[in-house]
């Protein structure tokens, strides 16, 4: 099975973040890589990966980092592949790493989700994936009407709470 989308963090200590972003690869059965890799203690690395991800079939990458997070723009500077940040919650409420992913010079982009938002990034990949893939696409909506169903419930469910001055 080759890997569509590759998961990469700073170190194995992001796993608890962006093991989010692999369970929903698996709920959608969607091949996924995780790796870790550093932009400044493994820069060789790096490049290797990031310069031969598209040739092995790679879509889209999503790479979490930490503190100076500067993963997600170095291997945006060396593909032309689409790749997701996912800042990580290492330091300062992770504004630091937001900074270092958002900040990027013009034509290096890096798509960028909240602190710890690995799960959204899994899901943004795989929108990116599905306007080429009929039925992936269709997964991803019955997974969207699925989040509606739930708010749905959780409305029903509110309805059913009692207070002596709530009004509905």
């Amino acid at each position: 099975m080759t890997p569509k989308v590759s998961i990469i963090m700073g170190s194995t200590s992001d796993l608890s973040v962006m093991e989010k972003a692999a369970k929903l690869f698996d709920e959608f059965e969607i091949p996924f890589e995780i790796n870790a890799l550093s932009a400044h203690r493994t820069p060789e690395e790096v490049e290797t990966f990031a310069k031969g991800a598209k040739d092995r079939g790679i879509k889209v990458i999503i790479a979490g980092a930490g503190m100076a997070a500067h993963l997600p723009g170095v291997i945006a500077a060396m593909t032309p592949l689409p790749v997701i940040g996912v800042p990580i919650n290492a330091s300062l409420s992770g504004f630091d790493s937001i900074l270092a992913i958002l900040q990027m010079p013009p034509g290096i982009p890096v798509a960028t989700v909240a602190v710890n938002g690995a799960m959204n990034a899994a899901i943004l990949a795989t929108q990116m994936m599905a306007t080429g893939d009929e039925a992936l696409m269709n997964k991803l909506i019955a997974y969207k009407e699925n989040l509606k169903q739930k708010i749905v419930k959780a409305n029903q469910d509110l309805s059913e709470v009692k207070y002596r001055f709530k009004t509905n």
